[in-house]
């Protein structure tokens, strides 16, 4: 179990000497599950995937691009400007326990960016786009991460920006790469999944309880460190639950009131357990809490998406 959470990249994870198991570490697989996920409801949005085997293609090269490359990216050139952080909270990790030179840490971010920008280009080649979306997608995706983990802006240090660059990044842009990839991007529904990000910020909020301390120490104004535990655990609660809320206005607005039930009763279960795990202790049970309450959310921007894609806000429908 120790070995699964080592090579997942996932708190309480087991040391190893071998390099590309620490490589995999440093890149969090755990953490690609919702940028590939964000790709199948932008293709969804898009209302033009098809069953095919070129478009299956693309869609699996976008989930790499999203995932494995440009969040492996995100992961390790966050690790690498938090090693002081993570020698207090994590120290078992590759940097600050020594396992993996900087050198190489160093190397691993380039090769994973360069890879993603190649990939993004060779899907905007695909797509026949005149104006290179994906490539340009990817860049600010990248710039994003940057700034987030590195000084001086390292938005990070602030709860709000910090978390919310996060959860934008995390459900906006793969979101945008699959829309743009099939279809066409709209300002509508680009601004709609900015506003679904901020109950990604809210998800982004339950993964700094474990690092209170080292935040603390280091001055980083996470929510927690802010206002406390208790507080930060309902402000997380609060952004979920309220912008899920406003997409299921947005669906009945749009006359897609099936969707709009569905949303609703994927929503309950999410309430249930923020109160069986997340508002009672969200340190002890972080982990449980998003197990358990993940699968709904994303569930239901599956249905958004779906409902979006059957709409008037996706051209040529």
């Amino acid at each position: 179990m120790s070995d699964a959470r080592q090579l997942l990249g996932m708190k309480g994870a087991s040391g190893t000497t071998n390099i590309w198991k620490l490589r995999l570490q440093l890149m969090k697989p755990v953490t690609w599950i919702p940028l590939i996920w964000g790709v199948v409801c932008g293709a969804a949005a898009s209302g033009h995937y098809e069953w095919r085997l070129d478009h299956f293609a693309a869609a699996l090269g976008c989930m790499v691009m999203s995932g494995p490359l440009l969040a492996g990216y995100t992961q390790t050139i966050n690790d690498y400007y938090d090693r002081e952080i993570d020698a207090i909270n994590e120290p078992y990790r590759p940097i600050p326990s020594g396992a993996i030179p900087l050198g190489q840490v160093k190397l691993q971010i380039w090769v994973l960016l360069l890879a993603g920008l190649a990939v993004a280009y060779a899907l905007d080649l695909w797509a026949g786009h005149t104006t290179p979306v994906l490539l340009l997608l990817a860049l600010g995706g990248s710039f994003v991460s940057f700034i987030y983990s590195a000084p001086p802006l390292k938005l990070k240090q602030n709860g709000w920006l910090g978390n919310y660059a996060l959860g934008a990044s995390y459900i906006a842009l793969p979101w945008w790469a699959g829309q743009a990839l099939f279809g066409q991007l709209t300002w509508a529904t680009a601004i709609l999944t900015l506003a679904y990000s901020l109950a990604g910020l809210g998800i982004a909020v339950v993964n700094d309880f474990k690092s209170v301390e080292g935040d603390r120490a280091l001055g980083l104004q996470s929510l927690p460190v802010a206002f406390g535990i208790r507080p930060a655990s309902w402000i997380s609660a609060g952004m979920i639950d309220i912008f899920q809320l406003l997409m299921v206005a947005v669906l009945i607005a749009i006359g897609q009131h099936f969707a709009a039930v569905l949303l609703v009763l994927l929503i309950v279960p999410q309430i249930t357990f923020q109160d069986i795990w997340l508002l009672r202790d969200p340190v002890a049970y972080d982990v449980k809490y998003q197990a358990s309450a993940q699968p709904f959310l994303v569930l239901g921007m599956l249905v958004t998406a779906l409902a979006i894609g059957h709409s008037s806000l996706t051209p040529g429908m």
